[in-house]
């Protein structure tokens, strides 16, 4: 201990002296880097979070009180809490897109707690997955054709927003009227009807809290249920933003077009925007050019107002 004691002593001693020998530039950047270090110290503290009275889903209580409920939980309101910059963008996309999702739940009945199951789907991006699911609310191919939306080449309504939120609300409600909660609803979303329902069957069991699962789907509505408390209490857990932070609804209207054989940069130019401009704000159209062979009519989204590029790159 004596020797520690000294050996401390003497590192504290030859700091001193070295300090002493430093020019006064660099005392003032020691001294500066001293202080940032307490900053730091003072500043970046993780803590554990205080548990919620209770948290529920689509009006579904959640038993927190029993252990492995509650540490499931816990894991996932302190990744999405302390994740700060990932989730920071959920609030700023939210504002964009919630406004959009919102009312199609509601007309179809479609509790709004499902909103973040966009989130927790895609992050609110449209996103392909490894296995090729798309858009939002990550449809595989065949799921999406059965649901009514067109995927091909040209199209790819998995990236329409309206649609494919429509699509969701059906497949919920069909889930719904299947396991009888929402919750269940909402698991199936992960692992599948057919998946949820085996294991169900399995394990004599039709509430979800119950169900050994797999790892994903297991995890699934606790990533649900963190989210909504993180997004119903922001304050709470540190997420301060301006309204001035968050994207912007941008105002639109919609084109009838049912002509063959469009050159999609022609359209754009018609109707005054960029080809940029109408692939951003119609993301189902996948090609250069529409077709449309049957003449369908498509809805195409344009911006009521345009800012033009004041900057020109060409000579």
């Amino acid at each position: 201990m004596k020797k520690q004691l000294l050996l401390i002593s003497s590192l504290i001693f030859i700091a001193i002296v070295s300090f002493n020998f430093l020019s006064p530039e660099e005392k003032n950047d020691k001294i500066d880097d001293i202080i940032h270090q307490r900053e730091f110290n003072s500043y970046f503290r993780s803590y554990t979070l205080v548990t919620p009275d209770s948290v529920g889903f689509a009006g579904e209580y959640t038993p927190l009180y029993a252990e492995d409920i509650w540490e499931r939980y816990d894991k996932e309101i302190h990744k999405n809490v302390y994740w700060q910059s990932n989730t920071l963008f959920y609030f700023k996309r939210a504002n964009k897109y919630f406004s959009i999702i919102e009312p199609i739940l509601k007309k179809n009945n479609i509790p709004d707690d499902f909103k973040y199951l966009a989130i927790i789907e895609s992050g609110l991006e449209n996103v392909v997955s490894p296995a090729g699911a798309s858009g939002f609310w990550q449809f595989m191919k065949g799921t999406a054709k059965d649901y009514g939306m067109e995927v091909n080449s040209e199209v790819d309504e998995r990236y329409n927003l309206e649609k494919s939120t429509q699509a969701a609300c059906e497949y919920l409600q069909k889930a719904y009227d299947k396991f009888g909660n929402w919750t269940m609803a909402a698991a199936s979303y992960n692992v599948g009807m057919n998946g949820l329902s085996r294991r169900s069957k399995e394990q004599n069991s039709n509430n979800y809290y119950d169900l050994f699962l797999p790892t994903e789907t297991s995890r699934y509505v606790f990533r649900l249920l963190a989210i909504k408390e993180i997004f119903e209490n922001k304050s709470k857990y540190g997420f301060n933003l301006r309204e001035r932070d968050l994207y912007k609804v941008i105002e639109t209207k919609k084109i009838s077009v049912s002509d063959k054989n469009i050159e999609l940069s022609v359209f754009a130019d018609s109707v005054g925007i960029n080809y940029k401009i109408l692939k951003q704000h119609n993301p189902w159209l996948r090609d250069k050019k529409l077709t449309n062979k049957s003449g369908k009519t498509y809805l195409f989204t344009i911006p009521e107002k345009h800012e033009v590029n004041i900057f020109n790159t060409q000579n």
